[in-house]
């Protein structure tokens, strides 16, 4: 019994994730994220040198808040995209030089992400299914005909 609880938790979790840019926002929050762990000052230092190296702090503080907010919010998905893209390439200048690429990259990626997400597309069919729609398409109707079924070539003097 302990089982049916976590089985229908997976559903319910894949469900919330399809009606949102998940791996855009997961991205761009663990890109701010790694770009905080990267910091090496400390908040004494930061808080004596003012405003620079604030700056360094605040840009991936904002940039996990925009990938929680991508997360939480996706209608407003545009606004924090941009936003995010803009922040993760001022973290370049401020911090370390974006987490050493890592996490400037990760910001970048994830606000393209969900800049492109459309919440209204149908799902994308595999080439292999769309191979075997085609397949049983062609080989339907002409299954009784015989030998050669499916090979036929029309008469040129059909109209």
């Amino acid at each position: 019994m302990p089982d049916r609880p976590r089985q229908a938790l997976r559903p319910a979790f894949r469900g919330w994730r399809a009606r949102r840019p998940f791996w855009g926002g997961l991205l761009l929050a663990l890109g701010g994220g790694e770009i905080l762990l990267t910091e090496k000052a400390s908040l004494k230092v930061v808080m004596h040198i003012g405003m620079q190296g604030l700056a360094g702090y605040l840009l991936p503080t904002l940039m996990v808040l925009l990938g929680l907010l991508v997360l939480v919010n996706p209608s407003q998905r545009l606004f924090y995209s941009i936003t995010g893209i803009l922040v993760s390439l001022g973290t370049w200048l401020t911090s370390n030089l974006g987490g050493f690429f890592i996490g400037l990259l990760l910001g970048a990626v994830g606000s393209c992400l969900t800049f492109g997400w459309l919440p209204d597309q149908e799902p994308r069919v595999s080439r292999r299914k769309r191979r075997e729609q085609a397949r049983a398409a062609a080989e339907g109707p002409a299954e009784g005909v015989g030998v050669g079924a499916g090979r036929s070539r029309p008469s040129p003097d059909v109209p």
